[in-house]
């Protein structure tokens, strides 16, 4: 079923772009659509290339994995519309023609203008593209049970096709068509949300089997010492420990006990058994020359597999919880709960509401809107929080555990999870002060980003005047925000069932579609595909144009025809598209919604600054203008590329990077406005 909707949206999508890609053979055809775009369906296909992966996917895994702060991200982008709607939007459409560097440029007419403006948009459109393509990949390895690098490669192909034949009409109606499918849908994905309610009893079944309940993790008291045997788990014993402790005060907050345990096995072929391992049937290689992490013998009588996995034990308390976990040995072996890596054998969903007030018993039954947000925010309400931790065991093991923390809903439903902003026990108040530049730095991002991205700003171009502008960046904010309103059900809901997957924050919604069964997750995957489509082809539009109409001219310094131009955008397309392809693999295990927090940050810098002292400060000047979006461009990029989560990429400590910061707007905005006043007022004209 998922794979037959799957292959009728790609369907559908190519048959738009080749529908409409006769009116692509003109270079205003081709990158703006002729000015011809209805603004109702403008504002529709604003909300289609806006709300892309990192709000269906990222967003809705960042309430379920963080609660109220994963909401953050919701107001900042949709708060960033108010600046477009008041001071972008008309000023934008008169001012320019095909491009961004058309507006900055119509009062100077300087190549260094384009040159800059053209590689801004180059630079941001980039950014914004990587997490389109890691979403995509996510979303299309369970899809279509492929890996996922062929996912990322399928879609970047699909884009290339779309955006090289069909140009801007084809990327309007591609993003049109997505726009009100994902509203629509989302709606119908929290009318069964509420309608569900919370129950603590069970969990939906895990992807789409009625004999696969999301799996329930098993406890045992704490009776035991390091040195002896688990008395509540027969045949186990304790062959290994690991502690995680607190940075600040060295105390020990949680310990892993790794525990070897004897699990009944069934004999299938030569040298192969079978065994059940966490509600999984699992096969087992047993060649008798090799030694292995799981060996066969005989215990009680009986043929037993013995495996070894992770337990945890939190201080204080008196039970021991199983996890989940992954690891590579050091010969490269991949485990996975205590067995060989497989397809049948991989980490399982987690996360449920464990209890919930008084009132309610063990379910709430169905519920409307505000009561469902009120349950969840209750301090009687216990939330199960899918976490992970990695570390190297003393055999020399890669091990990340994935295991879950019980957290009130009070916590879970006000600011601090994932943005802490208030001081922990022992912590510096230096690290307190760099937590909440950080917050600042992302909302700042967020809010000055919107009206800063290029396939935003293209859009203003496809429509016939100023007040259609206007109109549709009304349509696009009414749909947006209602989008964002249902994120909030879309994240909660994922935890309520049980839905999430410990690996990737971006398959909660997807996963909660498919716990109603597998017609809606087939269709809520085929929308979310259709979202890269959109968004992606809207950000290759974007560069497309940077190229072919700002840079080339100016680097060949000679003018290039209109047949030119569009060979040239098409081109461009395909060799963006390849380019996103790389990166979209190269990033896979980020979460979508924080990486393009990176792209708003970036467009804010380099664009947003000298955008609007161009419209409303009469002493701007070229020179303030280029120095500006280079300024914005650098630093963005450059305290990125020095920030903690790339520093830990590299494969050094994140503590110890340059960067104090993940997200560079606090620093990089500013300085980009200073530099272009600064400038601006060194080269301009003095008053007599």
């Amino acid at each position: 079923m998922a794979i037959a909707v799957f292959v009728v949206f790609v369907a559908l999508v190519l048959a738009v772009s080749r529908h409409t890609s006769k009116k692509a053979s003109s270079v205003g055809g081709y990158f703006v659509a002729n000015s011809s775009i209805h603004w109702g369906v403008n504002g529709i296909a604003f909300a289609g290339g806006y709300l892309s992966v990192a709000s269906f996917l990222g967003i809705a895994g960042l309430i379920a994995f963080h609660g109220y702060d994963g909401f953050l991200y919701s107001i900042g982008f949709l708060a960033g519309w108010i600046v477009a709607l008041f001071i972008i939007a008309e000023p934008m459409k008169r001012m320019g023609t095909f491009t961004f560097s058309d507006a900055l440029n119509k009062k100077f007419s300087r190549p260094g203008i384009q040159l800059s403006a053209g590689l801004s948009v180059l630079v941001v459109s980039l950014f914004y593209l990587v997490p389109q393509m890691v979403g995509a990949g996510v979303l299309v390895e369970p899809l279509l049970g492929i890996p996922h690098y062929w996912g990322v490669i399928l879609v970047g192909t699909v884009v290339i096709l779309i955006v090289a034949g069909g140009g801007m009409t084809s990327t309007t109606y591609v993003q049109f068509f997505n726009g009100g499918l994902l509203l629509t849908f989302a709606a119908i994905l929290t009318v069964a949300v509420l309608a569900r309610g919370i129950d603590t009893r069970h969990l939906p079944a895990e992807e789409g089997s009625a004999d696969l309940e999301s799996y329930r993790f098993e406890q045992v008291p704490a009776d035991f010492s390091a040195e002896t045997p688990v008395p509540e788990i027969a045949g186990a014993r304790v062959t290994g420990r690991h502690a995680v402790t607190d940075r600040y005060t060295g105390k020990e907050q949680i310990v892993f006990y790794r525990i070897s345990r004897p699990v009944d096995a069934s004999f299938a072929d030569e040298h192969t058994y079978t065994a059940n391992i966490k509600g999984r049937t699992v096969r087992f290689e047993v060649p008798d020359d090799s030694e292995h992490p799981w060996r066969l013998e005989s215990f009680n009588g009986r043929d037993v597999i013995r495996i070894e996995d992770w337990w945890l034990h939190i201080p204080g308390t008196e039970v021991l919880v199983e996890t989940q976990f992954r690891s590579v040995l050091p010969d490269g072996t991949g485990v996975v709960n205590g067995g060989p890596e497989s397809l049948a054998n991989r980490v399982r969903q987690m996360g449920h509401v464990s209890s919930l007030p008084e009132q309610y018993g063990s379910s709430t039954g169905a519920v409307g809107p505000l009561r469902y947000i009120s349950v969840f925010s209750d301090r009687s309400t216990t939330v199960q929080r899918a976490m992970s931790t990695s570390f190297t065991s003393d055999r020399g093991e890669s091990v990340t555990v994935y295991y879950e923390e019980p957290t009130s809903g009070s916590a879970f439903m006000r600011p601090g999870l994932m943005f802490p902003v208030e001081a922990r026990e022992g912590e510096p108040a230096f690290t307190t002060l760099l937590n909440r530049l950080n917050f600042i730095s992302l909302m700042l991002a967020l809010f000055l980003g919107t009206s800063a991205l290029p396939h935003i700003l293209i859009r203003y171009y496809t429509v016939p005047s100023a007040e259609a502008a206007r109109k549709s960046t009304i349509v696009a904010i009414g749909g947006i925000g209602l989008f964002y309103i249902l994120t909030m059900y879309l994240g909660l809901g994922s935890v309520a069932a049980g839905a999430l997957n410990p690996e990737t924050s971006n398959m909660s919604a997807p996963l909660l579609a498919r716990s109603f069964g597998e017609v809606l997750f087939a269709m809520i995957s085929g929308i979310a595909f259709t979202t890269v489509l959109a968004t992606v082809s809207g950000l290759i539009m974007a560069a497309s144009g940077a190229v072919a109409h700002d840079l080339m001219e100016n680097i060949l310094k000679k003018e290039v025809s209109d047949t030119g131009k569009v060979l040239s955008g098409r081109i461009v397309a395909v060799i963006v598209g390849i380019i996103g392809i790389i990166l979209g693999i190269a990033f896979r295990d980020m979460n979508v919604s924080f990486l393009v927090g990176w792209a708003f940050a970036v467009a804010a810098s380099a664009n947003l600054p000298a955008l609007l002292f161009m419209l409303f400060w009469k002493r701007t000047t070229s020179k303030g203008i280029i120095a500006s979006i280079l300024t914005g461009i650098t630093a963005s990029v450059g305290l990125i590329m020095l920030s903690p989560d790339m520093w830990a990429r590299y494969g050094f400590d994140a503590a110890s990077a340059p960067m104090p910061l993940n997200q560079p707007g606090i620093v990089s905005i500013p300085l980009s406005f200073i530099v272009l006043i600064t400038v601006s007022l060194a080269t301009g004209k003095k008053k007599k």
